[in-house]
């Protein structure tokens, strides 16, 4: 069972999707705008949120944002817009997953098993490891060092200020310096998505690269093999 943010000012698709999720053992708060959402969020732990774009107080990709300043909790965007580059801007933004309307019940309750899952919240472990299997010690590539128990890491000696999924990402790639892993691999193994758009991963490897303080054109740890996928290895 997760603890449910749904943010949705529909009253029809909430009191379905309230009634699913519930069925489905969740526990469930709804509101209708994201002044309340943001509220609700600084005030109780949730394990996720699901955030309707077209809110009647405030955009959701700037609630997203505003979200992101209080919480680090998995958030799963509910949009009408299918559109490439504005799905691009809000997995910039933070957005762990979206979801283009309509879906149905069953593909929203699989989203979220697949994010609790990631990010090990619902389970007891809200919050903590990483989408691959724990790593018991420090993991060193170059000046970079990753520490999967308490979940950090740092470069040349200073700590990256990552999120949960660039986190993750690193630390998958760090167990595989030098190895080229393929973006479906990062995609079912760090996303757990046996399928999905290689754009999510391009979308955090440009995010890590930056906090790395490197680019696609100028990479020192990370290289990227067109066609193929990405390897994490030591500048030489």
């Amino acid at each position: 069972m997760a603890s449910v943010l749904l943010v949705e000012d529909d009253h029809f698709v909430r009191a379905a999707l309230i009634r699913h999720l519930t069925d489905a053992s969740h526990s469930v708060r709804s509101v209708g705008t994201a002044l309340e959402a943001l509220r609700e969020i600084s005030q109780l732990p949730f394990d996720v949120v699901i955030l309707d774009l077209g809110l009647p107080d405030l955009d959701g990709g700037k609630a997203l944002k505003m979200l992101r300043g209080i919480a680090d909790v998995p958030v799963i965007i509910a949009t009408a817009r299918d559109d490439e580059a504005g799905i691009v801007r809000l997995l910039n933004d933070g957005a762990d997953d979206y979801l283009t309307k309509p879906f149905s019940a069953e593909h929203l309750t699989a989203r979220i098993t697949a994010v609790l899952r990631r990010s090990g919240a619902g389970t007891g472990g809200r919050g903590r490891g990483p989408a691959a299997a724990p790593i018991p010690e420090v993991i060193s590539v170059g000046g970079i060092s990753v520490d999967p128990t308490r979940r950090a890491a740092t470069l040349d000696g200073t700590e990256l200020d990552l999120t949960r999924r660039e986190f993750d990402l690193l630390a998958y790639l760090a167990e595989r310096p030098g190895r080229v892993v393929p973006r479906k691999e990062l995609l079912a193994r760090v996303w757990n998505q046996p399928y999905g758009a290689d754009k999510t991963v391009d979308v955090h490897l440009s995010w890590l690269r930056r906090k790395l303080g490197e680019s696609a054109a100028s990479p020192r740890y990370l290289h990227t093999y067109r066609g193929v996928g990405v390897k994490l290895e030591p500048p030489r």
